[in-house]
């Protein structure tokens, strides 16, 4: 019951952790668009997250079986920084008018979103697993702990952003904290 118990909350900081770094890509991404745009990037965003969350806890035992999977989730956040640096910061710096909204704009930023999900969906549900153990209930609990944070989170984010420029940076340093993270997890196996 104790361990239950230990596994329970380590679950919750887990996930408010790796949701929360989901959200801020899906937010950071998002704050770029107006409302009604900023609705779709969201909802598919999460949406992709959410297949993606149940897709990787159904494997998540083989998943944690193979040695560079985090270093590759790691140089792929490490990646999405970067291209958010690029896009979100980069454009900001200069000045530049609110992105023009147009499909080629839009399937950008669910694309970006897709592949930080692929990473941090990874991510998340490997550190769950690994903090659940054996016990499933408490793993399925984690999975849809994070989807409920990372929905409510993200279109916070996304308004926070759109009001202060600032936090687009925080959310660059917490993306590149996870990718330093996770591939440091790999090195030490190896070293």
């Amino acid at each position: 019951m104790v361990e239950q118990l230990v596994i329970f909350f380590e679950i919750i900081l887990i996930d408010l952790v790796l949701a929360g770094d989901n959200a801020i890509i899906i937010g950071m991404v998002a704050s770029q668009f107006e409302a009604k745009t900023r609705k779709k990037i969201i909802f598919w965003g999460i949406g992709f997250a959410i297949i993606l969350r149940i897709v990787f806890t159904i494997i998540t035992s083989y998943l944690l079986q193979i040695t560079f999977l985090k270093t590759l989730g790691g140089l792929l956040l490490v990646y999405i920084a970067y291209k958010l640096y690029k896009d979100v910061i980069k454009k900001e710096n200069k000045k530049e008018q609110k992105i023009k909204i147009g499909s080629s704009n839009l399937f950008k930023a669910i694309t970006t979103i897709i592949m930080a999900d692929v990473s941090m969906s990874l991510d998340n549900v490997l550190g769950v697993a690994g903090a659940a153990k054996q016990h499933y209930g408490l793993l399925v609990f984690g999975l849809i702990l994070s989807i409920i944070l990372m929905a409510t989170l993200a279109n916070l984010i996304a308004k926070l952003i759109k009001k202060h420029k600032w936090i687009s940076w925080l959310g660059l340093l917490a993306i590149l904290v996870v990718a330093i993270e996770l591939i440091y997890s790999d090195l030490k196996i190896i070293i």
